[in-house]
């Protein structure tokens, strides 16, 4: 049982990850209809920005404190990943007013390699470190309960923290906030909402803003954990299969999916993986959301789409 809860815990903290990736994805399908596939281009780029800034304010201002050149790259990042959200929106999405998904789809296809190509070209290509003093050691608990304990890593464990905490804050903001309350608007009929007032240049600037915190903190982590390469935008991919589980137009539904798949992923490796040669990780999220576009093309909790003729 301690083992299980070990592999439990593991998939839970991983899982809020993969929802905090999920919901550039829905946040910004649920303002403007869009399917960004260009969201694990941006935590890759928001990463880069980061890591690569947090080395060279201390070269370029002779200091030595990491506190300071991480608030400094944070800021800095931060301000880039709204330039970026700036340009898109008035490079691409203003437009490309109401034409066609597939035109869309293409159109974050293109930003995606373009991003990929500007990190490339701004911030090098190698692996580089991000360390924001998350702890990396384990710690033990419940060892009068089980024999030898549970083991949690504390720096997924910092990382689920973290990611539950704006998980939360964003979901107060589109709830309890005017601007919040405007996004779901043009969310829900982008004439009704110009018709009352509300513009989209800015909303969708905002929304692409909020996507890009998202994925910067995204971005962080993962780069914490794994170093800042370029298979991060990989990884980040990995949130598909949570918002078709979930929903694409459910911000519950990108963390209920990402706990879902994160814990099923973690389950599946270690107690089918020796019965079917390992690998499950790799494709058990895409496997399952297979499965339920299927079954439930709109996911757990996304809208139910009836036509009548």
């Amino acid at each position: 049982m301690g083992f299980f809860l070990e592999t439990l815990f593991g998939g839970l903290m991983v899982g809020m990850l993969y929802s905090l990736i999920a919901l550039g994805f829905v946040l910004i399908y649920k303002a403007s209809g869009v399917f960004n596939f260009a969201q694990g281009a941006m935590v890759l780029f928001a990463a880069l920005a980061m890591a690569r800034f947090a080395e060279w304010y201390p070269k370029w201002f002779g200091f030595d404190n990491l506190v300071v050149a991480n608030i400094l790259a944070f800021i800095t990042a931060m301000a880039i990943m709204v330039v970026v959200a700036w340009l898109i929106e008035r490079l691409a999405l203003s437009k490309l007013v109401n034409q066609e998904h597939i035109t869309l789809l293409m159109a974050t296809l293109g930003i995606t390699y373009f991003l990929d190509g500007l990190g490339q070209t701004l911030f090098g290509n190698d692996i580089y470190k991000i360390d924001v003093g998350m702890p990396k050691d384990p710690m033990i608990l419940f060892e009068n309960v089980f024999d030898g304990g549970v083991m949690i890593s504390k720096e997924d464990l910092i990382a689920a923290g973290v990611s539950a905490l704006l998980v939360v804050v964003l979901s107060i903001f589109f709830q309890k906030t005017a601007t919040g309350r405007a996004l779901r608007a043009v969310a829900d009929d982008h004439q009704a909402a110009q018709s009352i007032g509300i513009p989209l240049n800015r909303i969708w600037v905002i929304v692409w803003s909020v996507a890009g915190f998202a994925a910067l903190v995204a971005g962080i982590i993962w780069g914490s954990k794994l170093g800042v390469q370029f298979s991060l935008s990989l990884v980040a991919l990995k949130a598909l299969p949570v918002v078709i589980l979930g929903g694409l137009t459910s911000v519950p539904g990108a963390i209920i999916g990402g706990l879902l798949i994160g814990v099923g992923e973690k389950l599946s490796e270690i107690y089918l993986g020796p019965m079917l040669g390992g690998g499950i990780e790799i494709w058990f999220a895409y496997v399952l959301a297979l499965g339920f576009l299927l079954v439930r093309p709109q996911g757990l909790f996304g809208e139910k789409i009836i036509d009548r003729v």
